[in-house]
Parts: C-alpha cells; structure tokens; sequence
C-alpha cells in the first residue's frame, strides 16, 4: 500500500514538474504560472473514496439508516474533482455555487432513487444517510486536495501547495498511530477513553504527539522549500495538532463502529480490516491541515 501511495504521490509531483505554465494565475501581483497539481493526489481518490463510502454506508446500515452507495461513492468522486479544478482562475468564480450544487444533486437523486420504486417510508433516512456518507469522506478529502492545490497570493510568505506537505499531513498521522501503538504497549498503564478503545492509553497518546512533532519538524527540515512557510516551531507545533486530531479521528471511527457492532469497517485489507481503517486519520486531520497552513 505505501509503495503503490508513493508511486502515485511520484506521479503528482512529476506530473507537476512537466506541466509547468498550464496553471496561469493573472489576478496576481506579478502574474504566475504553476504546474498542474495534484493529478496523482486525484487518481488515489478516485480509485479509494467510493470503496470506503460503500463502508461507511455499511456501518450505517446497522443502525438502519440506508444511503445509496453508489450515489455516496460518485459524490465523493466529484468533490474530490471539485477541489482539484479549484486550482484554475477560470473555475474559481463557480467554485462555491458548483460545490453546493454537488451537494444538493445528491440529496435529490437520493430522493428520486427512492421514489422510483414507489416508495415513500424511510425516504428521509435514505437520503440523509446518503449525503452524510458523501460528505464524511468526500467532504474531508476535499481539504487535502485543495490543500494540495492552493496558492497564496503572497509569493514570498504565502502557503504554496505541493506534494510534499501531502506527504507530511500523512507521515506525521501515521507515524502518530505507530508510536501510540509502540508507546501504550511499552509503557501504557493509564487508559484514554476505555468505554470507547481499551486498548488506548494516554502514555500510548504522549508518545504518538512527541512523535508527530518530531516528524513535523523533520519535514520541514528535509522540503524547506516546499514548506517554507514552516519554521522549527511552528513545524512542531503543526505536526503535535495534526497528530492530535489525526487521533480523535481514530476515535471517531471507533464510535462509529461500536455503534454498528462490528470490529472492522470491512474486510478489504488482510490484517488492517476495511480501507476505511486506514484512511481515516488522515482525513480528518486535512481540515486542520489546511486551517494551519493557511495561518503560518
């Protein structure tokens, strides 16, 4: 799974590289251009996005609420292809009217959906369930992808998306889940939330944020020019929040999760369980991603 996400993130950055001056920004002061951006960032969406809608779909049906997954997939899919068009001056002027479009045409085909079978109970919770499936996956990657995409007007200071602080948002929740795991088996004796996760520990959440400042500040020291607009300690500071976060993630799944009574959120990756067990975490770190990118 690494090799193939690296491989893609590769092709991002080459992609980028080779498209130099296909991306023209004339509203700023001097005129700009940049590569096109985020091309391998897209293809990984496409291809994961509607597999983990379809099992968020599944743990909602334990609890009787029944979206469309292939409407909740497709949505997901178009956000991700929202976010990544956000980069051209041309598609900006449209870009909250055509998000909230997205949005709305998904609740309604939901509803006809189930108006075409001639039924009317359960026609709230169908569609809902639908939107809510779209947007707790979609919703999140549209961050990292306009993230991935963004450029500052301020060419000096101003945040200037590439592939590396993609990699960084993944690498620092990442190494955040090993080091909890690593730490809490090591020295865990006091537990996070044991109603929630038992195995959770705060020495287990101590080390995993330790670990994730250190891997911020890593980053910036190996792209500085890719995250200029990180210094030593806002770099810290960066890769302690988006371990955090990355960790309420965690726990959020792990809610949803117990409320379908089900261990896993599918069985599609031997030994980790549903790909939504793995995607998680960074996902919902993207917001916070692209709020503390925007401020440093």
């Amino acid at each position: 799974m690494l090799a193939g996400l690296l491989a893609l993130l590769y092709l991002d950055y080459w992609v980028e590289q080779n498209t130099w001056g296909w991306v023209k920004l004339p509203n700023l002061h001097p005129p700009r251009e940049f590569g096109l951006g985020g091309v391998g960032l897209l293809l990984a969406m496409i291809f994961l996005l509607p597999l983990a809608t379809t099992e968020v779909a599944r743990l909602f049906v334990a609890e009787q609420i029944r979206p469309y997954r292939f409407l909740a997939g497709l949505g997901s899919g178009l956000l991700a292809i929202h976010a990544f068009l956000t980069q051209f001056p041309w598609f900006q002027h449209i870009a909250t009217s055509s998000l909230a479009f997205i949005i709305v045409v998904i609740m309604i085909l939901a509803a006809i959906r189930r108006a075409s079978g001639r039924h009317t109970e359960e026609a709230i919770t169908h569609m809902a369930g639908t939107v809510l499936a779209m947007l707790y996956l979609g919703g999140l990657a549209w961050f990292l992808m306009a993230l991935r995409v963004k450029h500052s007007a301020d060419q000096q200071h101003g945040f200037q998306g590439s592939t590396a602080a993609v990699v960084m948002i993944l690498l620092v929740v990442k190494f955040a889940d090993i080091a909890a795991y690593f730490g809490g088996r090591a020295f865990g004796r006091h537990k996070l939330i044991a109603w929630l996760s038992p195995s959770k520990t705060w020495e287990g959440l101590f080390c995993g944020l330790a670990t994730a400042a250190l891997i911020g500040l890593a980053c910036s020291i190996i792209w500085p020019s890719q995250l200029s607009t990180l210094n030593w300690r806002t770099a810290l500071l960066f890769g302690a929040i988006i371990g955090a976060v990355g960790q309420v993630g965690d726990l959020l799944e792990s809610l949803m999760k117990r409320d379908a009574k089900v261990k896993d959120s599918g069985d599609i990756i031997p030994g980790f369980g549903g790909l939504l067990d793995v995607i998680d975490s960074p996902l919902l770190a993207a917001p916070a991603a692209y709020l503390l990118f925007s401020l440093f």
